[in-house]
């Protein structure tokens, strides 16, 4: 994790920063308004997470499949960008190529 006023890695890196985890998740910036971080997603891999306490945004640098909150299901791939309010059940699924999304917390992340 860095402050903001370190330089944060490269997207590379960081993807195999996520990858070396057993979540998938890396965590590189957190201030008290906000954390990123980003999810790595292999292809075919079950998304476990359940709902948080913070506002979410999503972005899909690379890699396709789909994503469902509450009642919207929805293909997702590079360029899309996703907002999932506090609380909200939501994951990623129908991985057909490796995701790598970054994701912003507001506030930061809690647990």
């Amino acid at each position: 994790m860095s402050a903001p006023d370190e330089t944060i890695p490269t997207l590379d890196r960081l993807v195999a920063l996520a990858q070396d985890t057993s979540n998938g998740y890396h965590e590189f910036l957190r201030v008290p308004s906000m954390s990123c971080g980003v999810y790595v997603l292999p292809a075919g891999a079950k998304d476990r997470q359940s709902p948080h306490r913070e506002d979410e945004v999503y972005y899909v640098v690379r890699g396709r499949g789909r994503f469902v909150q509450g009642s919207l299901d929805r293909p997702v791939g590079p360029g899309d960008t996703l907002f999932v309010p506090a609380q909200v059940e939501h994951r990623f699924h129908t991985i057909e190529d490796e995701l790598v999304v970054l994701v912003v917390f507001s506030p930061a992340e809690t647990g």
